[in-house]
């Protein structure tokens, strides 16, 4: 009897453990909630917005207060240097950073790590000189090779291939451009890259570039393209000069705007990743930091798949 009694005595202190509130995370800075904010490399892009989204989702289920901010473009810098200053100086707990310059960045995340900010970079690494928490991901050399695999084989190893890239300074962008061609000139020495130009990420420029390409080289076989505004670019020049199909096309990220362009056979396919899984899990982490726990992996990949009309509904 006495047995029965403990064991629906434990029962009722786990049922009341379960059922209490989740409190929220308190600031390292003060007794008032964790603060995180969201510094992207701007606003514009729907791989950032779903990447903002995870993180601001994955807050609320930890009751942590949370922002976002960006640069008004993909090419000041100094503009998000200056938003992560004003995250110091709020005293945000938690900083997520999509670093839009990897060494110019470096100075000030290792002020806000100083401050003991949990820094958290998501999507874009940071100089070798740069301090910081924790790196969620795309394991962005690999997925590049990939594309070059994928163009390759489409255009049948063989004739020239441009590249549209976004930010000349973004150890991302800078990743996938340089394991693109490291690939094409070990793999296929029957492929020549015409030349790389810069868009900003920007679709109307990315536009003109692709356009400057097929007027120079008018037996363009492929273009590849490096992030969401170039990919979409670079599809509706190809589109509009009416060389659908003629011209391989292979972007990055999945997008309302892109997979039109994949369906009607204008882009062969992008390197879709998984940003809200970036948001989430970077805000996770700085979560689990302030209280004190160590992380399985300091540098963590949130995967990415070569995303073509047969699959691209389910990605």
């Amino acid at each position: 009897m006495k047995k029965r009694i403990a064991f629906a005595s434990l029962c009722l202190i786990f049922v009341m453990i379960m059922a209490m509130p989740v409190f929220a995370q308190k600031s390292t800075f003060g007794n008032t909630p964790a603060k995180a904010i969201f510094i992207a490399m701007d606003s514009m892009d729907e791989h950032w917005l779903k990447l903002t989204r995870g993180a601001s989702q994955q807050a609320a289920k930890l009751k942590i207060d949370f922002n976002n901010s960006a640069p008004a473009g993909k090419v000041d810098a100094a503009q998000q240097i200056a938003i992560v200053e004003d995250a110091i100086t709020a005293r945000y707990d938690i900083i997520l950073l999509a670093a839009l310059n990897a060494e110019a960045l470096v100075p000030v995340v290792n002020k806000a790590k100083a401050a003991g900010i949990k820094v958290i970079l998501v999507d874009s690494p940071i100089g070798a000189a740069g301090q910081y928490d924790a790196f969620i991901r795309t394991d962005n050399a690999a997925a590049a090779r990939q594309a070059a695999d994928e163009l390759a084989k489409a255009i049948g190893g063989r004739g020239k291939v441009a590249i549209v890239n976004a930010q000349a300074g973004a150890g991302t962008t800078m990743i996938r451009e340089n394991e693109f061609k490291a690939r094409m000139q070990a793999q296929y020495p029957n492929i020549q890259i015409v030349g790389t130009q810069y868009s900003d990420g920007d679709v109307a420029k990315a536009m003109n570039i692709t356009q400057d390409f097929m007027r120079a080289h008018p037996d363009l076989k492929g273009i590849y393209a490096c992030n969401e505004g170039s990919t979409v670019g670079v599809g509706q020049a190809v589109k509009q000069a009416n060389q659908s199909g003629k011209i391989i096309v292979v972007g990055w990220d999945k997008s309302a705007r892109c997979v039109p362009l994949i369906m009607d056979g204008t882009i062969l396919g992008v390197m879709v990743q998984n940003p809200a899984a970036m948001g989430s899990k970077g805000i996770q982490a700085g979560v689990d930091l302030l209280n004190g726990k160590a992380l399985k992996n300091k540098d963590e990949d949130s995967g990415c798949t070569f995303g073509t009309r047969k699959n691209i509904a389910s990605l």
